[in-house]
């Protein structure tokens, strides 16, 4: 499938491992170019719904693309309530994130954006995660186990949390692991 790809060198402007696993299982052949340093900030008045693809056009805007090149760039954020959990500073905010999200339900949001030099689609998906009780025992062997200190709210569900504390999900699985690969497919077959 996505045959009408092979007119382009495809790269993927992320480092995330779950990325590169995600779309090479959807058959894409692509290179990684992840270019380090981009400004990941964003307005404060920006809605949050907006905040993955604004973020994923900022990471875009820092490859120079040649003729045959389509470039994939992604964000992913976890809000709970009406708060952007990011990546964790350190374990003591990974613990707080993950105690926040235990026995609650939370907004996973990923923007993708798909260049090349004639065209630019953006957009993005939601999932709704439902976390079971976590006890602190729990929350703490997943930190010093997993590390999760690179990912935003603090956990991978793909991991030990995901496989003992998700009670349920509304939405793609996958864009809760960074890459909405449903639609994903859908903006990738139009190019």
């Amino acid at each position: 499938m996505l045959n009408n790809l092979n007119k382009y060198q495809v790269v993927l402007g992320s480092n995330s491992p779950r990325r590169r696993e995600l779309l090479n299982d959807m058959g894409v052949v692509f290179t990684v170019e992840a270019i380090k340093g981009i400004d990941e900030s964003y307005p404060s008045c920006l809605p949050i719904e907006e905040i993955p693809v604004y973020i994923s056009r900022a990471k875009a805007d820092g490859h120079s693309l040649r003729p045959n090149e389509l470039l994939i760039t992604a964000d992913t954020v976890v809000v709970l309530d009406d708060e952007v959990l990011g990546k964790p500073a350190g374990e003591a905010d990974a613990h707080r994130m993950l105690r926040a999200l235990s026995g609650r339900a939370h907004r996973v949001i990923s923007g993708v954006c798909v260049s090349t030099v004639e065209r630019r689609e953006a957009f993005s998906d939601t999932s709704i995660v439902h976390f079971a009780d976590l006890t602190d025992d729990e929350i703490d062997y997943y930190i010093e186990h997993y590390h999760p200190l690179d990912k935003a709210g603090a956990y991978g569900i793909q991991e030990w949390i995901g496989n003992i504390g998700i009670a349920g999900i509304n939405g793609d699985f996958y864009n809760v692991m960074g890459l909405p690969t449903r639609k994903l497919y859908q903006v990738l077959k139009s190019f």
